[in-house]
């Protein structure tokens, strides 16, 4: 029986913090494992280069993202783990079905159209800003996912329209030329927590709200103090259900462990001892990959080497499938 082909992009534009880990390393990583699953995992830096034009930050954020991949469990041998930016196949895929796709339903991405609503609400022009990387980024991410005929890719909710999009352009190429292109389908992990941060917001870069993975231990400790929690005293009943501190601690504890973190909520656990606790469970979680980390760290060319080989791998199956599209559209031999 065939293998499902599974296909995960990590952009790389930032450093990786907890919510990145909890909402799609750590599950990513699982899926892999899967026997039924032949997994690809890309560093997509491409998609960076549309938000973000300083080369070192790219240069070290790539190098960052995917030594944490690789020090939270990613097995190179089990999987393919390359970088976008390696894959010549996929850029030309890019081109190839930017030439099917409708104008219109660039229009319609969500990105696209905020940007816009950004600027005429300013008394912009309508495109004030954008780049030709931002409108056209949704095909950039079909060729990602149909050069290798991926069949399911993981995504938040915020990338359902992107995987849609894919399969109305993969449709639209079948229907002109020929069956070429897989429909892939987006993967939305219900079950897996969105972390709340400092200040009770989702976790993300952009509110300057995250907790670092793997800056050690005091920075880690020092992000979780800071989290913020209300004026109730030690012994006052705290509430599991509208809380922080106990949103992340369930996110890494046992169902043992969070019935009992829910228990000495209800009877009124200081915020400080929750807090140490939340600490010393998620630092036992992460010491041993924060030490793989700094490992891979000091030696880049350890994960330049697991990167090439993943290259190797990933253009193999990419050639086959951009060769066929290449042929189907008149890109022939002539002998």
């Amino acid at each position: 029986m065939a293998k499902e082909i599974v296909l995960t992009g990590i952009t790389t534009s930032g450093t990786p913090h907890l919510g990145n880990y909890v909402g799609a390393i750590r599950p990513a990583i699982a899926t892999s494992l899967q026997a039924n699953v032949e997994s690809y995992f890309f560093l997509a830096d491409y998609h960076a280069l549309i938000k973000c034009q300083d080369p070192e930050r790219v240069k070290q954020s790539r190098l960052e993202i995917a030594a944490t991949w690789l020090a939270c469990g990613l097995d190179p041998e089990k999987v393919t783990f390359y970088r976008q930016s390696d894959i010549p196949e996929v850029a030309e895929l890019n081109w190839l079905l930017t030439c099917v796709t409708a104008k219109g339903l660039m229009n319609r991405a969500h990105a696209y159209k905020a940007a816009v609503d950004i600027n005429v609400e300013a008394e912009q022009d309508s495109d004030f800003g954008v780049n030709m990387g931002l409108f056209c980024y949704p095909v950039l991410m079909a060729a990602d996912i149909l050069a290798f005929n991926a069949h399911k890719v993981p995504v938040g909710r915020d990338q359902i329209q992107h995987i849609e999009m894919a399969r109305d352009i993969a449709g639209r190429f079948n229907h002109i030329f020929k069956d070429n292109f897989v429909l892939p389908e987006a993967v939305v992990d219900e079950d897996t927590p969105l972390l709340k941060g400092l200040d009770g917001r989702k976790m993300s870069k952009s509110y300057n709200n995250t907790i670092p993975l793997f800056e050690g231990e005091k920075k880690l400790k020092k992000a979780i103090n800071k989290i913020n929690t209300n004026l109730l005293e030690p012994g006052e009943p705290k509430d599991p259900n509208d809380s922080t501190v106990f949103d992340i601690y369930s996110a890494f504890a046992t169902p043992e462990q969070k019935e009992e973190m829910r228990q000495k909520f209800l009877d009124g656990i200081a915020w400080g001892e929750a807090k140490k606790e939340l600490f010393a469970l998620v630092n036992n979680e992460l010491a041993e990959a924060r030490e793989k980390y700094q490992t891979l760290m000091a030696n880049p060319q350890r994960i330049e080497d697991i990167l090439q080989a993943g290259a190797v791998r990933a253009r193999t199956r990419a050639k086959l499938i951009v060769t066929s599209a290449r042929q189907a559209m008149g890109l022939v031999s002539f002998s």
